[in-house]
């Protein structure tokens, strides 16, 4: 046990974190997800571990505590890269309406497909297990999107945040019924809803105008305290506690929308900006670190062996078809023809492994093998590289093409010019000469004279 000693322990979490910094470097160049890079770095570790202890230890729990957090900063920095403006409204409701009704009909599809196909899957267990494989990754589609344009751009986040805070709402709506004494309906879920609605702007509200009167510089982990103590006690309350994170972002992105008018006064914006910025970035670098050590633990937890089953694979490959084509058919309802790259940024990553984990012991069904998750991960993750790299060919080619027309643009804009300057030349020349020859002729008759 000598090699999990806490210096070595420190020294593979350095060196993971600085690993992890170069990949993100490898994926701006390439679009290839850092996120699958992690999960291969997972694995080797783990292979490099087998070879020197006897026995892995349980990362399970660390992956559950992982994921949430990071999940909560992950959401965090998206609202805060969120403006509310007028001209946005129908691009939020857009967003919104494509990832409610791919989660639904993605659900739905691979609720029947689980039930058909794996042995004691009862109805309810798989509607639990779909909602999971249903849900866009935010952690993989927020920091690979930013080579898009800023209106794909932002359709993307929207509509990757939206399915993290519906997806999420959905899945323990489902577990609340599975137990009687929890499930309140529809009527009880709209409830629970208004209510984390209410007490997210009340909170918002009151830690915007506590924190903007701190005077200490140690005050942002204190606020990101705050923020994890909010989530974990609505969590208690059965509440949907990542609308108390999203509305808190989208209030300081936006203070002076919501804060309008004579409210102002109670604004000291040079404080306010100078928290939004601090916030920001310390959201930026506390979400890449967690989500570094979520998907390189994960990528240990992975068992390969599952993924040469013929039944995960084909089960697996009928989900992910039915995936694609649902959102082909929504995207082209709503978007038109302009789908691309659109239609293949659909990972699946932290989101399904953290519910997949939640599923109550009640529901479990042994015959779910977990490598339907794994090839469900991997193969969007990798169908979205492919899609990224080929957008980024393609805008390549076009900015080439601009090149090229600029250069000839030019070229044809210098001979014009050459042209003109030598007419220009040429007549001078030929106005001068009709000048001076009358000048000639009259002194020639002079002469004569």
């Amino acid at each position: 046990m000598e090699i999990l000693s806490s210096y070595n322990l420190i020294i593979g979490a350095s060196l993971i974190v600085v690993i992890s910094f170069f990949f993100n470097g490898i994926s701006k160049k390439t679009n290839i997800p850092a996120v699958l890079m992690l999960i291969v770095l997972g694995i080797l570790i783990k292979i490099i571990l087998e070879n020197l202890i006897p026995e892995i230890p349980d990362f399970l729990g660390s992956l559950e505590i992982l994921g949430t957090i990071g999940l909560i900063m992950i959401v965090l920095e998206a609202a805060l890269e969120l403006e509310l403006k007028k001209e946005k409204f129908w691009p939020i409701v857009k967003s919104m309406a494509v990832a409610l009704l791919g989660l639904l009909a993605s659900a739905f599809i691979a609720a029947l497909i689980l039930n058909r196909f794996i042995p004691g899957m009862t109805i309810q267990s798989a509607w639990l297990y779909a909602t999971p494989l249903s849900i866009l990754s935010s952690a993989i589609i927020i920091p690979s999107v930013g080579g898009l344009q800023q209106k794909k751009k932002e359709f993307h986040i929207y509509e990757s945040t939206f399915s993290d805070i519906i997806g999420i709402m959905m899945f323990y709506f489902l577990t609340g019924q599975l137990n009687p004494t929890e499930d309140n309906g529809a009527v009880g879920f709209a409830w629970n809803l208004l209510l984390t609605i209410v007490i997210a702007l009340v909170a918002s509200y009151a830690i915007i105008l506590i924190f903007q009167r701190i005077k200490s510089q140690a005050k942002l982990f204190l606020l990101i305290a705050v923020l994890l103590l909010l989530y974990a006690i609505g969590k208690k309350m059965h509440l949907s506690s990542l609308i108390i994170i999203l509305v808190f972002g989208l209030i300081v992105k936006n203070v002076d929308l919501f804060f309008p008018g004579k409210t102002k006064v109670f604004l000291e914006s040079k404080r306010m900006k100078q928290i939004y910025h601090e916030l920001h970035i310390i959201t930026l670098e506390t979400a890449f670190v967690i989500r570094t050590f979520f998907f390189v633990i994960f990528g240990i937890t992975i068992v390969l062996s599952s993924l040469l089953s013929l039944n995960v694979v084909f089960v697996s490959l009928l989900i992910i078809a039915s995936i694609y084509v649902i959102r082909f058919i929504l995207l082209y309802i709503f978007s038109g023809k302009d789908i691309l790259p659109q239609l293949f940024i659909a990972p699946r990553g932290l989101i399904t492994v953290l519910l997949f984990y939640a599923i109550p012991v009640e529901a479990q069904v042994d015959g779910f093998e977990s490598g339907i998750l794994l090839f469900v991960i991997i193969a969007t993750s990798l169908i979205m590289t492919w899609a990224m790299i080929k957008d980024k060919r393609k805008i390549g080619t076009l900015l080439d093409e601009i090149d090229e027309e600029i250069v000839d643009r030019n070229l044809t804009e210098d001979a014009i010019r050459k042209n003109q300057n030598t007419y220009e030349k040429e007549t001078k020349v030929t106005i001068t000469g009709n000048i001076n020859e009358p000048n000639n002729n009259s002194s020639e008759k002079s002469l004569e004279q």
